[in-house]
Parts: C-alpha cells; sequence; structure tokens
C-alpha cells in the first residue's frame, strides 16, 4: 500500500463484519455510480442492509468510503484479469473491457472526491495497465484485435463510451459493441 492509501480501511476479519463491509462497498459502488459523489451515506447504508453506524464504523469518513471503493474496484479489475488468463484472447479482452465500463463509471464519481490524492491514482492506473495491457497483448498475438493500437487507444475509446449518458442501457451496449468491433482487425 502506498503512503496515500494509509487512510483506506482494511477488511474485517470476522465473516459477519466482512459481509456488512463488502455490501457496503457493492452499495457505496452503485450508488456513486448512479447518484455521484454526493451520494448519501444513509442512502448506503440503507442500499447495503446496515445502520449508519455499521457504515461509520468500516468507513469513519465519507473520504475513506471513496478511497476504499475506488481500490477495491482496482483490486477487483486485476483479479479479473488473472481470471481471464486462461480463455480465449478475444473473450478475455472483451469481458474485461465491458468490467471495465462498470469500473471506469464508480472511478468518475469518486474522482473529484480524492483527486487531491494523485498517487492514489497513478497507482491504479498502473495497477489497471497491467492488468488489462497482456490481455490485448494475447489477442493480439492470436490476431484477435488489431495490430495497431494501444493499450492506452483502447483505454481512451473505452472511457469515451463510459463517460457518455446514454438514454438507455441497450444504447450503451450497442455503443460499446461498435467500439469493440473497431479494435478487432480489419478484414
Amino acid at each position: 500500500m502506498t503512503s496515500d492509501s494509509r487512510s483506506v480501511v482494511s477488511r474485517p476479519q470476522r465473516a459477519d463484519a466482512r459481509r456488512n463491509f463488502d455490501a457496503l462497498l457493492a452499495a457505496a459502488r452503485e450508488a456513486f455510480a448512479t447518484d455521484g459523489a454526493g451520494a448519501s451515506l444513509e442512502g448506503i447504508a440503507r442500499r447495503a442492509g446496515v445502520n449508519i453506524a455499521t457504515l461509520y464504523r468500516n468507513f469513519p469518513t465519507r473520504q475513506h468510503l471513496f478511497e476504499t471503493t475506488y481500490l477495491d474496484d482496482v483490486s477487483a479489475m486485476a483479479r479479473l484479469a488473472d481470471e481471464l488468463a486462461d480463455r480465449d484472447p478475444w473473450d478475455a479482452l472483451e469481458t474485461w473491457l465491458r468490467h471495465f465500463v462498470g469500473y471506469a463509471a464508480t472511478k468518475r464519481a469518486v474522482y473529484d472526491a480524492i483527486a487531491h490524492r494523485e498517487a492514489m491514482f497513478v497507482t491504479g492506473r498502473d495497477i489497471i495497465h497491467a492488468a488489462g495491457r497482456p490481455l490485448l497483448a494475447r489477442a493480439q498475438a492470436a490476431g484477435a484485435a488489431r495490430s495497431d493500437v494501444t493499450f492506452d487507444d483502447v483505454l481512451f475509446l473505452i472511457n469515451g463510451v463510459s463517460g457518455a449518458n446514454f438514454v438507455e442501457n441497450a444504447q450503451r451496449d450497442r455503443v460499446l459493441q461498435m467500439a469493440l468491433d473497431g479494435i478487432r482487425p480489419r478484414c
């Protein structure tokens, strides 16, 4: 853990406390993605099925909740890349990028709230690149992805999709599919 992430709280050891902690992170992730950084902490606690005291016991400040949610999402993206390592190269890359869209929505919501923690974002970016770059390289080596694109190109493309204000999820999925089609080799 970097010195800038010292305030991020640790996952509890007891099973019931871990369930509450994980439920709070899931609820925060959902609330930040839909309501932005100003999402109600009371609403997050309700969504998680716990009382507000449990939220504050786990996350003493809103800042702790922002930072822990962000770093948990980064870790989840890295774990997913590892889990996809044995799958078909294109399927692995596409699955990871589809999950990246959800990650990007939460990241955008908390970015302003923790932007002063620049080192945290640099660390997160490095972890994301280390996780996703090999997936693109495998897809390129298998001929399933264009050889003339870089991982940064792909992230800009997917970030563009994730940042748009779509009318409905089906529209987002269509646009994401068009972006993914653009990563595939030209016939």
